[in-house]
Formats: C-alpha cells, sequence, structure tokens
C-alpha cells in the first residue's frame, strides 16, 4: 500500500494521522515499509498492523515511542518482551480499541448512571456517546473506590492536577510547539507523552513513599 492508501485506513481510527508522522515513526524505526525502485514507500498488512499497534499504545496509554520501539524490537526477536509496569497487557496486532455505548460501558463496569453521572461532573470521565477502554477502566476502579467510602466528588482534585500537569507539559513544549512544520508537531506530541511518563513515575513513586507511613 502506498502511504495514501495507509492514511485511508488509519484515519478514521487516528484523524491526526498524516503523512509526515509516517516519515517521522519511519525515522524512529518503528516501521520500516519496503522501498519501489522508484524510492516510493509501500507498506505490507503487518507494516499497517503494526502502526496501528504503535498510535494505540500512544495514544490510548501515553507510551513513549523509544519504550515502544524497545517491546517491538524484543517481539521481532522472538523473545516475550512486557510493557512497561505489567499493568497493560500488549494487545493483539490485529485488535482495534472497543467503542461502549453509556449502557454497556454502565453494564462492563458493574456500575450504576449514577455513578457514571457522578464521575462526568467531578470530570473524571469525559462525557460522550461512545466511551472507549480508558472510560472502562476508570468506572470500574470508582466502583472499587466507592466500596471503600470514596466517591467521585472525593476526587475532583484529579482533574486539577492534572491540568496543573499540562501546563508544565505545554511550559516544557514551548520553544518546540512554535515551530510550524509538521516534523517539529509530531515531536512536539512525542515529548509530551515522554514527559507524560516521567511525571507518572514520580507520581507513584511519591505514593509508594506515602503509603510506607502507614505500616509505621
Amino acid at each position: 500500500m502506498s502511504i495514501g492508501q495507509v492514511l485511508a485506513k488509519l484515519n478514521p481510527e487516528f484523524p491526526d494521522l498524516t503523512p509526515s508522522k509516517l516519515r517521522f515513526l519511519e525515522e524512529r524505526q518503528l516501521v520500516a515499509p519496503a522501498r519501489t525502485e522508484s524510492g516510493y514507500r509501500k507498506f505490507s498488512a503487518t507494516d499497517m498492523e503494526r502502526l496501528r499497534f504503535v498510535l494505540t499504545m500512544q495514544r490510548d496509554h501515553y507510551l513513549p515511542l523509544k519504550v515502544i520501539r524497545g517491546y517491538l524490537t524484543e517481539l521481532d526477536a522472538g523473545r516475550s518482551p512486557e510493557l512497561p509496569g505489567g499493568a497493560l497487557a500488549a494487545p493483539s496486532m490485529l485488535s482495534t480499541e472497543r467503542r461502549l455505548s453509556r449502557d454497556e460501558l454502565v453494564r462492563e463496569a458493574g456500575a450504576n448512571s449514577m455513578l457514571l453521572g457522578d464521575a462526568v461532573t467531578a470530570s473524571l470521565i469525559v462525557p460522550a456517546d461512545l466511551f472507549g477502554e480508558d472510560a472502562l477502566a476508570v468506572l470500574r476502579s470508582l466502583v472499587e473506590l466507592q466500596r471503600s467510602g470514596i466517591e467521585p466528588r472525593h476526587l475532583r482534585g484529579f482533574r486539577a492536577a492534572a491540568e496543573r500537569e499540562l501546563g508544565l507539559i505545554e511550559n516544557a513544549l514551548m520553544p518546540v510547539a512554535r515551530r510550524k512544520d509538521a516534523s517539529s508537531r509530531a515531536r512536539a506530541a512525542e515529548m509530551a507523552r515522554e514527559i507524560a511518563g516521567q511525571l507518572e513515575i514520580v507520581r507513584s513513586s511519591l505514593i509508594r513513599s506515602a503509603l510506607t507511613r502507614l505500616d509505621s
């Protein structure tokens, strides 16, 4: 397939995918399309599924490209690597994210409409006609937290904290974001995920450290 054909197949699922981003992913060694004698890129079905996997890991799990590349390198070598943290099960290269209606989301999470409404009100879940896996994971967690007496309204500060982190990321990216070319935009998006990943490590470490006080 040509670049145009790849975009036609993947854009409905990844609307921000552009020819420049495809070339950027190739430069980062995430995909290696064949070349015709004239030098045009030709993508195989395997290349397509590899791209879908990379883009899904970026969009849904915020993994940096270097982490995804390391995982794929291990996979290509015939090993069975685990994704960082062990919390993410590696999706099939042929899978796509499910989209759930409101009723399906509530049913699969073992929740009720009131809890979902409270989660939306507290800005923990973005209102939508169809919900993704992230919303399902959040609602399942809220069901468990509710059993311990923790309600969505108690977690309003989480959205404010996320907005503060976003501000940090935006400030860090300002020099790159000022450039308007497609390559810089792709680089800024990748840097944003890398910074978010590092902030997640710091946050998790602080929580683990604080938890030790409960044992003392």
